[in-house]
C-alpha cells in the first residue's frame, strides 16, 4: 500500500493553510486563511498574530469557512476583504472581515457580524498575540476602558491569572524612540498569559472571563476592530528576506540528564501482542502510565491489564488515581487488589475528579492507605488538566516527591505553524513548577496532540459520527510531522529539567504505533496496520541514551529547524528536524572529526514504518566533517540522526 506524499507529511491528502507575505510600509506579515501571523519590524517581532476567534459556551472553537476573499497587494500596501461563517450545532454566525495596511505601518484589522441563531458563547471576536521572546519583562502602557493610562509588565514568570483587564488599548517599545501602539475597540478586552496552556505568547482577548457565558440573540450584531500603529521614528531598515541557511549548534558540556521517558497505556483496552511488545522494548520506556479512575466500575480489570503488560515490558507502573469524596472505599478496594495482582511501581499521581488541583487531605489519606504496600514508591500530585490549574492552585509540595501536570498544544489553536512555534513555551512551564515547587522533580504526564478530555463541559456528546474520528484523536499522530514535533518536544522539556515525560500512548491511533488490525477509519486516519509512526523512531533514538545527559542545543532559527543532543557513555548523538514543509538547508557545528548521518523522511517514511527493525540497523552514512562542522540539505519534515563516527 502506497501513502500520498501529503499523507506522509501532514496526515492527511489536504495541504495546510496557504500563506501569502505582505508588507505594510516598514513592516512584513503573513496573511493565512483569514488571520494575520508574524508581523515584523526587521527581525523584531512586533506581534504573533491577529486573528478572529469564536469559542462557545464550553470553550470549544467553532472553526471558521472562509469565502470571496478579495486581495489588492502591492509593495508595500494590502486591501484584503473577505466573508467568513461559523456554523456548529446551534450556532450559525457570519461576519465581513477587513484588514488593511499601508506605507506608514499602520494595519487596521475589522470585523462586522450577524448571529443568525440564538445561542451561547464565551468568544467572539479579536484575539491578539503578544511574543515570549521579545516582550517577556518589558515595560508597557495600558489604556483602560475610562480612559487612564496605567504602568504595567509583561511578566516574565508565567502569570497565573490575568495579566492586565478592562482593557482599550496596550502600548510597548519596540526599539528606543519607537513603540507599537494596539488599539481595541467593540468589546472589553483583558490579556492572559498564554504560556500556561503552552502557547508561546501573551493574548490580549475580548469579553472578560467574568462575564462568560454570553447569550447572543438572533440578529445580534457584532462589530470590532483592532488597529496596530507605530508611534515615533521609524529607522531605515532593509526589507527582509529568508536566510540562505539556518545554524544549528551543540554544546560540549552536559547540562542536565535526559528525563526518565514513558507511555499511556493505549485507550483501546486490548492487550499488547508479542510483536508490539517487541517493538515496545526497543524503546528504552521507563514507565508505563494508566489511569484508574477509581470513581466507576471495572477500572480493577484496566488495573490488571496494565500490570501484565507492564511486567512484560519489564518497566514498573505510573498509576494515576482518580479518586472522590468517597476515596476511603475507593482506595480500600484498591489496595485489596494490590494484594492479588503485585504490581510494580514506579509513582502514585493523586487526583480528585471534581477538583483542578489534588487538595491537600486527599494526599493524606492516599499517602497513609498506600505507603504501606510499596514504601519505596514516589507520591506525586498536581492537575491532571492543564499547566494554569496547577500554576493558580499549587498542592502542599512538602508532602510530594514530585509535582505533574499534563501537556497538550491544541487547547487554543491547531494548525500546524502554531504548534510548532508554540514549543518552546513546553520549557517555560518546566522551569516554572520547579521555582514554585522549590526544586521538586517535575513529571510532565501525559504529552499527548490533543486534550483527552475538556474541563469545562461537565455532559460532553458520546456519540460520534461514523464518519469522524474523536475528538482526541490526531492525525499528524502517524505522520513526519508528529515526528518533528516529538523531537521538539524532547528537547524543550529535556533542556528545561524535566524529570520525567510521559506520551501519548503504546498503540493505536493516539500511540506510537499502529496495531495490527489497522485504524478502524482507515480513509481518514492513514495508518498501516501494525505498522510504527515516525515518532517512533525518535522515541527509539532517544531511548537508547536512556539515563545520560542532554547538551544544550541552539538554532538560528528554532520555528524552521531545531533538534537536541545527548550523550551517554562517551557516545554523542544529535537529532535535527526541519519544522517546515519546505527543504531546508542547515550548517551543525561543534561536532567530532566523523559522523554517521542518517535522515528519517517522506523517501524512506513508509520503509521505516513498515520495517523499524530493519531501519534501525542501518548506522547512517560516515561523513568527515570540516573543523567539526557539516552542512545539510533537509526535506519537508525530516530528522536527521547524527552519531559520532
Amino acid at each position: 500500500m502506497m501513502l500520498h506524499r501529503n499523507i506522509l507529511l501532514y496526515g492527511e491528502v489536504e495541504k495546510p493553510l496557504i500563506q501569502q507575505e505582505l508588507q505594510a510600509g516598514p513592516l512584513s506579515l503573513i496573511y493565512e486563511e483569514g488571520d494575520l501571523r508574524y508581523i515584523k519590524l526587521g527581525d523584531l517581532e512586533v506581534l504573533r498574530g491577529i486573528n478572529v476567534t469564536f469559542k462557545d459556551r464550553y470553550w470549544n472553537t467553532v472553526p471558521k469557512v472562509i469565502s470571496n476573499v478579495l486581495m489588492e497587494i502591492a509593495e508595500d500596501w494590502f486591501n484584503i476583504t473577505y466573508k467568513a461563517e461559523h456554523k456548529n450545532d446551534d450556532v450559525d454566525f457570519s461576519w465581513k472581515g477587513v484588514i488593511t495596511g499601508n506605507t506608514n505601518g499602520n494595519i487596521t484589522f475589522k470585523m462586522e457580524g450577524v448571529a443568525r441563531s440564538t445561542f451561547l458563547r464565551n468568544r467572539i471576536g479579536f484575539c491578539t498575540l503578544h511574543p515570549i521572546t521579545e516582550c517577556a519583562g518589558r515595560p508597557c502602557v495600558v489604556e483602560t476602558i475610562d480612559g487612564d493610562l496605567h504602568q504595567g509588565l509583561f511578566p516574565e514568570d508565567i502569570s497565573p491569572y490575568q495579566v492586565f483587564t478592562q482593557m482599550r488599548a496596550v502600548t510597548y517599545e519596540i526599539l528606543p524612540g519607537l513603540s507599537a501602539e494596539i488599539r481595541l475597540n467593540g468589546d472589553i478586552f483583558e490579556m492572559e498569559d498564554q504560556r500556561n496552556w503552552t502557547d508561546a505568547s501573551y493574548k490580549t482577548y475580548c469579553t472578560p472571563l467574568c462575564s462568560t457565558p454570553v447569550e447572543i440573540k438572533e440578529g445580534t450584531a457584532i462589530a470590532q476592530t483592532v488597529t496596530l500603529t507605530l508611534k515615533g521614528e521609524v529607522p531605515r531598515l532593509k526589507r527582509r528576506t529568508r536566510s540562505p541557511g539556518i545554524t544549528f549548534s551543540v554544546s560540549e558540556k552536559p547540562l542536565t540528564r535526559l528525563p526518565r521517558i514513558g507511555l499511556c497505556m493505549a485507550s483501546h483496552g486490548r492487550a499488547l501482542s508479542q510483536k508490539e511488545l517487541e517493538r515496545l522494548k526497543a524503546l528504552n520506556l521507563s514507565h508505563l502510565r494508566v489511569d484508574l479512575d477509581l470513581t466507576i466500575d471495572d477500572s480493577i480489570s484496566a488495573f490488571r491489564l496494565a500490570s501484565s503488560d507492564a511486567s512484560k515490558l519489564g518497566v514498573p507502573l505510573e498509576i494515576a488515581l482518580i479518586l472522590s469524596d468517597n476515596a476511603g472505599d475507593e482506595l480500600k478496594a484498591l489496595v485489596r487488589s494490590l494484594d492479588q495482582i503485585k504490581p510494580s511501581i514506579w509513582t502514585w499521581l493523586i487526583f480528585h475528579k471534581e477538583e483542578r488541583s489534588t487538595p491537600e487531605w486527599l494526599i493524606k489519606y492516599a499517602q497513609d492507605q498506600l505507603a504501606r504496600y510499596s514504601p519505596d514508591t514516589l507520591f506525586g500530585a498536581g492537575t491532571n488538566i492543564y499547566f494554569t490549574e496547577l500554576n493558580r492552585n499549587r498542592p502542599p509540595m512538602h508532602l510530594l516527591d514530585l509535582a505533574c501536570y499534563p501537556i497538550t498544544p491544541q487547547v487554543h489553536v491547531n494548525d500546524d505553524n502554531s504548534l510548532i512555534e508554540n514549543l518552546e513555551a513546553q520549557s517555560w512551564t518546566v522551569r516554572q513548577a520547579n521555582q514554585f515547587s522549590g526544586g521538586l522533580p517535575i513529571a510532565v504526564t501525559p504529552v499527548t496532540f490533543k486534550p483527552r478530555f475538556n474541563p469545562d463541559n461537565p455532559s460532553p456528546k458520546t456519540s460520534i459520527a461514523s464518519d469522524q474520528l474523536p475528538p482526541q484523536v490526531d492525525v499528524r499522530q502517524m505522520a513526519l510531522f508528529g515526528a518533528i514535533w516529538t523531537a521538539c518536544s524532547l528537547k524543550y522539556l529535556s533542556e528545561a529539567g524535566a524529570h520525567s515525560a510521559t506520551y501519548f500512548e503504546t498503540t493505536g491511533w493516539r500511540g506510537v504505533m499502529e496495531t495490527e488490525e489497522g485504524s478502524p477509519l482507515p480513509e481518514i486516519f492513514h495508518s498501516l496496520p501494525g505498522c510504527v509512526y515516525p515518532l517512533y523512531h525518535v522515541l527509539a533514538d532517544v531511548g537508547e541514551f536512556s539515563g545520560g545527559d542532554v547538551l544544550l542545543t541552539e538554532s538560528s532559527d528554532n520555528i524552521m529547524v531545531n533538534g537536541l543532543a545527548v550523550r551517554k557513555d562517551g557516545r554523542t548523538r544529535v537529532l535535527i528536524a526541519n519544522l517546515c514543509d519546505e527543504r531546508r538547508d542547515v550548517t551543525v557545528r561543534n561536532l567530532g572529526k566523523y559522523v554517521r548521518v542518517f535522515y528519517l523522511d517522506e523517501s524512506n517514511a513508509v520503509r521505516a514504518m513498515r520495517s523499524p527493525e530493519a531501519i534501525r540497523a542501518r548506522e547512517g552514512n560516515l561523513l568527515q566533517t570540516s573543523a567539526g562542522t557539516i552542512r545539510m540539505s533537509l526535506l519537508p519534515y525530516a530528522v536527521a540522526r547524527i552519531d559520532d563516527g
